[in-house]
This record gives C-alpha cells, sequence and structure tokens, in this order.
C-alpha cells in the first residue's frame, strides 16, 4: 500500500500575504526546541537543512558544538528528551547530534580540597586585629589620663617598680661620677709618670741636684704605679655597677614595660566587657558578650603571668644586686683608703682578693714578629 507523498504535508504550510511564514506554526516549533535543549545552546546555533519535498524529511535541524573557546567537548554533546524528540519527530525534522568530540567522563572518588588559604587575606586580618586592638587601648590610655577609666593596679607590685626606678637613676649618677673619677685619675697618674721621669732625667744631667731630683723621680713613679693600681680597682667597680645598671636592672624594666601593656591590654577588654553586660542582652548582642568574655580571658590569664614574671624577676634582683653591690662598694673603700694612706701592700692584697689582674703598659700592641 503506497502511503502518502511528505509533499502534502509540506504544501500545507500557510503563507501569509506579505510572503512570510504564519507566525503561529514557526512560534510553537522554535518555543518547543528553546525548551528541550539544553542550557549553552540557544536556538542562535541551530540550523535547518532543507531538503527536497520528495524526500522523506522536510529538513534537518544541525546542532554544532557551543562557539564559546573555552567550552569542553562535553559541552557540545546534546541529550534531548524523549518529549523534545518526539516534537521534533512531529514536525518532521531530525536531529542530528555530532560525536566527534564528544568525551567519555570517569567515574571515580570525588575528593573534596581544603580551600587555600590566601596570605594577602592573612595578612589582612592580622593588621585588623592589630588596628581594633591598637584602637582599645589607646582608648583606654586616653581614657586613663583624663580620669574617666578605671585602672587596674597592684600596690605592692607598684610600690616595688617605682623603688626600683629610683635606685636605678641613682646608681647611674654615681656610675658617671666613678666614671669622671677614672677619668680624672688617669690624667694624673699619667701626669705623675711623665713627672718622674723628667725628675730622673734631671737628676742625671745636674750632679749637684742630683739626690734630690732622684728623690722626687722615685716618689712620683710610685705615685702613678700606686695610681694605676687603684685606676684598675676602679674600673673594676665602674664595670660592675654599669652591668647591674644597664643589663640587670634594665632586663627587669624591660619585663616591667611588657607587664604594663598587658595591664593596659586587660582594662581595655575589661571595660569593653562591662560596656557590653551594661547594654541590652538580645540575639544580637550575645554573641559578641561571649566572644568578648573569651578576649577578656585572654588577656587576664596574660596579665596574671606577666605579674608573676616581674615579681619573680624583683626578688631575684634585689638578691642580685645586693650581692654585687656589697663586694663592690667594700673593694672601691679599701682601694681609695690604701692608695691615700700610701699602703702599698694593702692595696695589692685588695686586688688580689677581688681577682682583679692589671694590664701592663704595651701588653695589648702586638709584637714586631706579629707585625710582620
Amino acid at each position: 500500500m503506497a502511503q502518502e507523498s511528505p509533499k502534502n504535508s509540506a504544501a500545507e504550510i500557510p503563507v501569509t500575504s506579505n510572503g512570510q511564514l504564519e507566525d503561529s506554526h514557526e512560534h510553537s516549533f522554535n518555543r518547543d526546541l528553546k525548551y528541550s535543549l539544553p542550557v549553552g545552546l540557544g536556538l542562535s546555533e541551530t540550523k535547518i537543512t532543507p531538503h527536497g519535498f520528495d524526500s522523506a524529511k522536510e529538513g534537518v535541524v544541525e546542532a554544532g558544538p557551543f562557539p564559546s573557546s573555552s567550552a569542553s567537548p562535553k559541552s557540545s554533546v546534546i541529550s534531548p528528551s524523549s518529549a523534545a524528540a518526539s516534537r521534533l519527530a512531529g514536525q518532521g525534522c531530525d536531529l542530528i547530534i555530532p560525536t566527534g568530540n564528544r568525551a567519555q567522563q570517569k567515574s571515580g572518588p570525588v575528593v573534596l580540597a581544603d580551600e587555600v588559604k590566601n596570605p594577602a587575606m592573612e595578612k589582612l586580618e592580622l593588621v585588623r586585629k592589630w588596628s581594633l586592638n591598637t584602637y582599645k587601648c589607646t582608648r583606654q590610655i586616653i581614657s586613663e589620663k583624663l580620669g574617666r577609666g578605671s585602672r587596674t593596679v597592684d600596690l605592692e607590685l607598684e610600690a616595688q617598680i617605682d623603688i626600683l626606678r629610683d635606685n636605678k637613676k641613682k646608681y647611674e649618677h654615681i656610675l658617671r661620677l666613678a666614671q669622671t673619677l677614672s677619668t680624672q685619675l688617669f690624667q694624673m697618674v699619667n701626669t705623675q709618670r711623665q713627672l718622674g721621669d723628667a725628675f730622673a732625667d734631671l737628676s742625671l744631667k745636674s750632679l749637684e741636684l742630683h739626690e734630690e731630683f732622684g728623690y722626687n723621680a722615685d716618689t712620683q713613679k710610685l705615685l702613678a704605679k700606686n695610681g694605676e693600681t687603684l685606676l684598675g680597682a676602679i674600673n673594676f667597680f665602674i664595670a660592675s655597677v654599669n652591668t647591674l645598671v644597664n643589663k640587670t636592672i634594665e632586663d627587669t624594666l624591660l619585663t616591667v614595660k611588657q607587664y604594663e601593656s598587658a595591664r593596659i591590654e586587660y582594662d581595655a577588654y575589661r571595660t569593653d566587657l562591662e560596656e557590653l553586660n551594661l547594654g541590652p542582652r538580645d540575639a544580637n548582642t550575645l554573641p559578641k558578650i561571649e566572644q568578648s568574655q573569651q578576649l577578656f580571658q585572654v588577656h587576664k590569664e596574660k596579665y596574671d603571668k606577666m605579674r608573676n614574671d616581674v615579681s619573680i624577676k624583683l626578688k631575684f634582683l634585689e638578691e642580685n644586686k645586693v650581692k654585687v653591690l656589697h663586694n663592690q662598694l667594700v673593694l672601691f673603700h679599701n682601694a681609695i683608703a690604701a692608695y691615700f694612706a700610701g699602703n702599698q701592700k694593702q692595696l695589692e692584697q685588695t686586688l688580689k682578693q677581688f681577682h682583679i689582674k692589671l694590664k701592663t703598659p704595651g701588653a695589648d700592641a702586638p709584637s714586631w714578629l706579629e707585625e710582620q
């Protein structure tokens, strides 16, 4: 039995008076095709290839690959649904799907990698925390200066710190005076040595005053020798006091500065927590209060630790200071007394007692063999 030719269905396509296709069928076909194609392949990427009316098909819809350069071959594979295929078949068209660029999907476990941390964001977060902490501390300092903010005070510890700072100033004054004495004594010893050499030279050239110049030369040389011994004791005293003041006490004061910074942070976060507790408690403020409580606890532990460190360092410093100054003051007294009493043996014994070795003149200079 012969089938009806497709020409009849093609000839029944209505044409309007101006020669264009009627809008109703074309609009219905485009709408069905639009909803049947996947996202990324619109009607602009499809074309209808006409065939002769004698063929079995009115036209062929070709779907090419997606024009984007970054699209993978998978994006050109079109899988129309059965409903869309039936609509196209009902219109007398075939949907041609290119298979040349089709890629097979590999199945396997999906591994979720951790998010890569951005160094710039980490630095930005550190700067934000530092800025917030600096703002709180600055506000606390200004409030204390103006007498509006409260300040945590450990009376016993603050008194010990004040005494330490006052003693440091006094020790620095003694150190400057001792350095001045050492400079002046060095100049005097140098003058006495030169004077002794001049007397010795004149004793050889003046026969009538040979004995008188000789006595004075010996006296000045003896004084210069005793002055060098006293100068060694004074320089040892200066070195010990300088170590005590500029190293031991300074290290303790550095810990005190860290303690004061921790105290300011503690008071700043304590004030912040008190202000939040005085305000309303709702869903918005409760997380802020909890976060502020955690930060307050962290800075409270830091403050307690620094206060304990300062107390321990002050205790050890006091013991070390008494021991060092006791020995140095005994040395200074015995050396000065023996020098001005003219007791050379006692002066040398004092240096041996404190294990002080005097440098002989020219001992630091290299020999002519070393220079060569």
